[in-house]
């Protein structure tokens, strides 16, 4: 089982280490964690994806909701949170495997985003389903390197009551 959190923190140094402290010191399994500042330069938010099972994932809840910096703390989990994930990702490309790599590229809707003589590095943002599509797309091609943010989610928008 997985959680998703959304945590708004007040945006000073340090907290991201706390958040982060807190959850290794504990030994959750940290999926991922991605953190950036909100519309309010005073507010950080926080995402982090924790797995294990249900009493120790709500313990992370929990132990974050204690965090003096933490403002609050959104369990995104069960509510289809809009996501999305980022990466940056450099093949081999020489010669005829070039050009078959530039047309998985532009099939799969890619951002070319360095050309060297020996490889590609290029961008994709999306769902995770969509980042996995493009390292499966382009792995027969060598992934020489890959950097990925990790998920970052927001809670979906409600329809206004009238």
């Amino acid at each position: 089982m997985k959680k998703i959190l959304s945590i708004m923190v007040r945006n000073r140094p340090g907290v991201l280490s706390h958040v982060a402290g807190l959850v290794t010191r504990r030994g959750y399994n940290v999926e991922s964690i991605a953190a950036g500042p909100t519309e309010n330069p005073e507010i950080t938010r926080i995402n982090l994806v924790v797995s294990g099972d249900g009493p120790i994932l709500e313990q992370v809840v929990k132990q974050v909701r204690k965090l003096v910096d933490v403002i609050l703390v959104d369990d995104l989990t069960n509510d289809e949170p809009v996501t999305g994930e980022l990466a940056l990702i450099t093949i081999k490309a020489l010669g005829a495997k070039r050009a078959e790599a530039l047309n998985v590229i532009n099939l799969l809707n890619l951002t070319l985003s360095d050309i060297k003589e020996d490889s590609l590095t290029v961008m994709v943002a999306g769902t995770a389903l969509t980042v996995d599509m493009a390292v499966n797309g382009l792995k027969p091609y060598g992934i020489q390197a890959m950097a990925r943010t990790g998920l970052v989610a927001l809670p979906r928008p409600t329809a206004p009551t009238d």
